[in-house]
């Protein structure tokens, strides 16, 4: 066997370079997701969310068991505010308001831009970026910029009313917000101008992702219009009409702003929504306890509608 000289040292394998820190994997837990720790980062929203809206949700239900005005002492009073809010006609209106508008608010914007985007997947429209632009600019405007010149337009002497006289329709010229038939219709309208912005860039953005191939697959198998967006658009735009659902319905059963400016509630109680009996239980007539009881109810109703939505999604993506 060959030896190696003298004072020469056996040559030793290469040492392989240790990993640095930052090449080392995250470590992760045993069904493959991160550490508890990554969750350090969502506790300031958390925290926000936390001061902000549960707690004076759980200090506006402890509320809504008590008579209180706000400077005496809060007498206990059980479940009588619930029964008041469920047996006053003047509540169950605003309610029964409140769920009119969310045809303005919710189902008409989104039956109209379900429409205009279905055209639009079949006919080539230029300046589609300006047009979408145009439409998004009610969102974005503040609701009571949005009353008062819409108050302006509906006024008797107003530019709704000229326009009418101008064209020999002086007969269908009222005070519309003065109107007990028209004021509510009225109001709604408003609401459809400021959401359908919103829902139609929503529902022209999902068309945008839709492959042509779907719609090419549907016209050689001699789909109309009407077939093809039954077959291919609507499908496609569940996600999308999930979240205009929500905003929208959410929208309408929180209005305060427009009744406010607008209306008043009036006229009588025509356009008393449940946000502004809030308001008037608060501030004017000091039964903080029956707004508190109102404002619970309302928020029941979001969440089951919200849920009802969500639900309805959920059983679509699994029999899909």
């Amino acid at each position: 066997m060959e030896q190696s000289g003298l004072g020469q040292r056996p040559l030793r394998p290469p040492q392989l370079s240790r990993p640095s820190r930052s090449a080392r994997p995250v470590r992760r837990g045993p069904s493959g997701r991160a550490q508890p720790v990554a969750y350090l980062y969502l506790l300031p929203a958390f925290s926000f969310f936390a001061v902000f809206a549960v707690a004076p949700l759980v200090h506006a239900f402890k509320l809504s068991f008590y008579e209180w005005n706000g400077i005496t002492d809060q007498v206990w009073v059980g479940l009588d505010n619930y029964v008041t809010v469920f047996t006053d006609p003047k509540v169950r209106a605003a309610l029964w308001n409140s769920v009119i508008l969310i045809i303005f608010y919710a189902v008409l914007p989104i039956c109209v831009a379900l429409a205009i985007v279905g055209l639009m997947a079949r006919v080539r429209i230029r300046g589609r970026t300006a047009f979408r632009a145009v439409l998004f600019v009610p969102t974005i405007l503040p609701l009571t910029v949005v009353a008062v010149a819409w108050r302006w337009v509906y006024a008797p002497d107003g530019p709704l009313n000229f326009g009418l006289d101008l064209i020999g329709l002086d007969f269908v010229s009222r005070a519309w917000l003065g109107d007990f038939t028209f004021a509510l219709p009225s109001l709604g309208m408003v609401g459809t101008w400021v959401t359908f912005g919103l829902v139609f860039v929503l529902f022209a953005a999902g068309v945008q992702k839709i492959p042509s191939e779907r719609y090419e697959s549907a016209r050689i198998d001699g789909a109309n219009m009407v077939r093809e967006f039954f077959a291919v658009t609507l499908p496609a735009l569940r996600g999308e009409i999930t979240v205009a659902l929500i905003l929208t319905v959410t929208a309408a059963l929180r209005n305060f702003d427009l009744v406010f400016v607008m209306t008043r509630g009036g006229p009588g109680t025509n356009t008393e929504v449940p946000s502004m009996f809030i308001y008037r239980s608060v501030f004017q007539i000091r039964s903080i306890g029956l707004g508190a009881a109102i404002g619970v109810i309302l928020m029941l109703e979001l969440l089951a509608v919200n849920l009802a939505v969500l639900w309805y999604r959920r059983r679509g993506d699994l029999s899909a």
